[in-house]
C-alpha cells in the first residue's frame, strides 16, 4: 500500500491534470517514490503516459514513456506538483487526450 503522502500528492497532480486538461480521462497512481500518470480510454485500455518522480521533498521531475517503453526526461527543473502538471499538460497535450 503506498503512503499516506504518495497517495496525496497523486490525488493533488490528478486534480491539477484535469484543471488544466478540462477532464478526468488523466488518472494518477502512486507506484514507490514516482507518480504515474495513466490514460483511462474508452476501451477499458489504460496507457501510462508519464511519470513523476519526487528528488527532494515535494520537488518532481517529469518523464514520458517513448514508443520503445523506456522513460525520457521532458525538459525543465525539479518543480512542484503544480508546475510539473502544467508541463506534463503542456508537452505531452496530444497524449491526454480523451
Amino acid at each position: 500500500m503506498p503512503a499516506p503522502h504518495a497517495q496525496a500528492s497523486a490525488a493533488e497532480l490528478q486534480r491539477h491534470l484535469a484543471t488544466l486538461t478540462g477532464h478526468e480521462h488523466a488518472r494518477v497512481r502512486p507506484y514507490g517514490k514516482h507518480l504515474l500518470i495513466q490514460m483511462h480510454r474508452d476501451d477499458d485500455a489504460i496507457d501510462t503516459v508519464a511519470r513523476l518522480t519526487e528528488v527532494a521533498s515535494h520537488k518532481y521531475t517529469a518523464a514520458f514513456r517513448s514508443h520503445t517503453g523506456r522513460w525520457e526526461p521532458l525538459p525543465g527543473h525539479a518543480a512542484d506538483l503544480k508546475r510539473a502538471a502544467e508541463l506534463v499538460a503542456t508537452l505531452l497535450a496530444p497524449y491526454l487526450e480523451p
